[in-house]
């Protein structure tokens, strides 16, 4: 339903990785220590293909016009690029393209939805003032009161907690969340914090931190149950595993967020995807130009669908070139991306587990898991890991990685990170292994 690649997908082969990393242009850069750069940060950010650097460009040199504001050609142009990227975007993980909200990131995007759900349950349902009609009116599954719960996971990124705490705050809801396995897997005996009084279940599709992906055939059943809005965090698993939305929706996920800048894509752009009567009942959060119909002194309307939430000028560059970052991924396949990366990630782990006080934070084993990866190093602080590799021209995330609550349920403050991409050699991960094999004898003799 939601991460099921086809297992006799085959990894890209030597020569094709070879050939996927001569797209990369931040190849060309050497490392700190003057040898090839080991970037394996990917679930930070991801480096871009030059097809995506120059699709962007493309679009500012020969159509930066405003798109849907006029008819001359490069204004054409550039609604064209819009309208495209909706249908791109909404194509990559089976949605349709009245389905795709543009964001400036995936944070704004659970934003979006946490602010509709409290402007709704403050009175304002649609946008506007008054009362909700009658037991009918689908704005009514945005209602959140004193007494209702709102649960999240443990798991969270940040951008998936605290917007949901300030709801609660505001709403007077009682957040609640499912916990952890020893090893950091979300623990499907807590789901029973999903009650009855449950409005919103946000939850994401794949850790930041320990790689473990969510299991959700075993909370959405729940949530169905309980009649409660599903938000589904899937910025680390929309690269590397085929999501169908469509196939999600009707298990019961009503809206996923994405973000370009870990899809090969541009910064500055993302996308809520969701139900489209979940769209027309959300109440629009930034309100101005394009996202109206009518504006009089007195009151305004507003567009229905998509243009509802997209006020103000678009990332149109953006996403001129985060289209071609997908066309990319889809041309590799995401079957043979994830084939390859699981490879991988066994690799990793077998290597981290022969190294002499080193803590895998997270799943020791590769199934159910995504090629993020998180330790710590007895006696070493993950910065000065971090320092470590990078002298030896290995790129890692080094921190808590907003995600404070996860690492203090393995009773630590950060960790170190190490995460695939589609350039990812195993000569890349045996120079990560034998430097991180080298950290504790650097610091502790």
């Amino acid at each position: 339903m939601t991460h099921q690649p086809d297992p006799a997908a085959r990894p890209l082969s030597a020569a094709e990785v070879a050939a996927v990393r001569a797209d990369f242009p931040y190849l060309e850069r050497p490392a700190r220590n003057g040898r090839a750069l080991a970037y394996l940060d990917w679930g930070a950010t991801s480096q871009k293909p030059a097809a995506v650097i120059a699709r962007e460009a493309e679009f500012l040199r020969r159509s930066n016009g405003a798109a849907g504001r006029s008819t001359y050609q490069i204004a054409d142009e550039a609604t064209a690029v819009w309208d495209g990227a909706r249908r791109t975007v909404g194509a990559f993980v089976g949605a349709r393209a009245e389905q795709v909200v543009f964001t400036k990131n995936a944070t704004e995007a659970i934003n979006l939805v946490a602010l509709a759900i409290g402007h709704a349950s403050l009175g304002r349902p649609a946008g506007r003032g008054g009362a909700i009609a009658d037991a009918a009116d689908p704005s009514r599954r945005l209602l959140v009161a004193p007494g209702d719960r709102i649960v999240v996971t443990r798991a969270e990124h940040h951008a998936n907690l605290v917007p949901w705490q300030e709801l609660a705050a505001r709403t007077g809801a009682e957040l609640r969340w499912l916990d952890l396995t020893g090893d950091g897997r979300i623990d499907p005996a807590t789901a029973d914090v999903i009650t009855g009084r449950t409005r919103v279940v946000a939850l994401t599709h794949a850790s930041n931190v320990t790689g473990a992906i969510t299991p959700l055939d075993a909370v959405l059943p729940a949530a169905r149950a309980a009649g409660a809005l599903v938000v589904l965090d899937t910025c680390q698993s929309a690269a590397h595993l085929p999501l169908d939305f469509a196939a999600l929706s009707a298990a019961g996920v009503d809206a996923m967020v994405l973000s370009s800048h870990k899809m090969l894509g541009p910064t500055g752009i993302g996308a809520l995807v969701a139900a489209e009567d979940l769209l027309q009942a959300m109440p629009p959060v930034l309100t101005g130009g394009s996202m109206i119909e009518v504006v009089r002194m007195e009151s305004s309307t507003y567009m229905s669908g998509p243009a509802r939430f997209e006020a103000g000028s678009q990332p149109l560059a953006q996403a001129a070139g985060w289209c071609t970052a997908l066309e990319y991924l889809a041309g590799l396949g995401m079957d043979r991306l994830h084939a390859g990366e699981a490879a991988l990630t066994e690799r990793i782990l077998e290597g981290l587990a022969g190294i002499d006080g080193l803590r895998l934070l997270g799943p020791t084993g590769a199934d159910e898991r995504l090629g993020v990866v998180a330790f710590t190093l007895d006696g070493v602080h993950p910065h000065d890991v971090g320092q470590v590799l990078d002298a030896a021209g290995v790129a890692v995330r080094t921190g808590h990685h907003c995600a404070q609550p996860l690492h203090a349920h393995f009773g630590v403050h950060a960790s170190s990170r190490v995460s695939l991409g589609p350039t990812t050699t195993p000569e890349e991960v045996d120079r990560f292994l034998q430097a991180v094999a080298s950290v504790r004898s650097y610091f502790l003799g």
